[in-house]
């Protein structure tokens, strides 16, 4: 693997200083982008990377089944770990031009796989410490509501950067078009590459539900500008996009984090499933409910000009 051009500074493995939080911008992508340019003189995947880090985020995640500050902190530190890592695999990918569908997918399986071990072992030490068997319930239906949420705020994200900053067409999966490459392909040939696509239909599938006019304006705009995003639609996705940019920050990992760790320093772990499915599911039916708005009058406006 081979870097493609010594960018000038970490700016240039970023998507969009608009989609990036504060966090991100000043702690994660500046390490991410030393540990990305590491990786790519060992000639690392962005897979392996990605990998790397799901492995740390879900010792992070046994770590805190224990009811000891001190390993609950060590578990802090693997999770930050794993953030740093699930930065910089994305910023290698744009560091070499490694980028791909596969690794797109990997990353967001460990992203996943790396919150299923978190709620277990939170699960599992509010048993032992004496809950009631519903806690399993709670952390199931909080779990789902993280799914939710994580699908809609890539949604958003990847919407933007397609609509404002030009990012190509191609990286705007569909279902229709992977339910297609999924028939295409047969478990006993390519069993591995078969279940990656299957677990990548479901996620954009959910995606498209929870937004049906984004999900049709992307098809309409395809269509429409074959050309490219006209300047003047750049601006008006724009304009209405930013007013809830730091809104769907807050469904983002490093909010996640921060409450997570706060309540373990304060011994309540339990209550962070409580605020997933209100606080973060209230703010995820809001946010939806702006974004299809939005959705809505950019149908009407790209149809009146066509």
């Amino acid at each position: 693997m081979q870097i493609i051009e010594q960018p000038a500074a970490s700016e240039t493995t970023h998507k969009a200083r608009e989609v990036e939080g504060v966090l991100d911008l000043y702690f994660y992508r500046k390490i991410g982008y030393w540990l990305a340019q590491v990786f790519a003189r060992l000639k690392i995947a962005p897979a392996g990377v990605s990998l790397l880090g799901c492995l740390c985020g879900v010792m992070a995640g046994h770590l805190y089944f224990y009811r000891n500050l001190g390993i609950n902190v060590a578990g802090m530190a693997l999770h930050v770990c794993a953030n740093a890592l699930d930065n910089a695999d994305g910023q290698l990918a744009r560091l070499t031009g490694a980028g791909s569908r596969e690794g797109r997918i990997i990353d967001s399986l460990a992203d996943h796989l790396v919150f299923v071990s978190i709620y277990v072992h939170l699960a599992l030490r509010s048993l032992a410490e004496g809950a009631s068997p519903v806690v399993c319930l709670l952390a199931i239906a909080a779990g789902i509501s993280h799914a939710l949420q994580g699908a809609a705020a890539d949604y958003y994200r990847t919407s933007y950067l397609y609509f404002v900053k030009g990012k190509s067409f191609m990286d705007l999966d569909s279902s229709a078009a992977l339910r297609s490459d999924y028939q295409g392909v047969s478990w006993p040939d390519q069993p591995w590459h078969k279940l990656l696509l299957a677990l990548y239909w479901n996620f954009t599938r959910q995606q498209e539900m929870l937004s049906p006019h984004l999900k049709r304006l992307r098809e309409i705009s395809i269509r429409s500008f074959s050309q490219g995003i006209p300047e003047w639609f750049r601006t008006q996705y724009q304009r209405f996009a930013r007013p809830t940019f730091n809104l769907w920050g807050l469904l983002m990992t490093n909010s996640r984090m921060l409450i997570l760790f706060i309540l373990l320093f304060i011994g309540r772990p339990v209550w962070y499933f409580w605020i997933e499915v209100t606080v973060f599911n209230g703010l995820l039916a809001y946010l939806l409910y702006r974004q299809e708005n939005m959705s809505q009058s950019l149908l009407e406006l790209v149809t009146t000009t066509r």
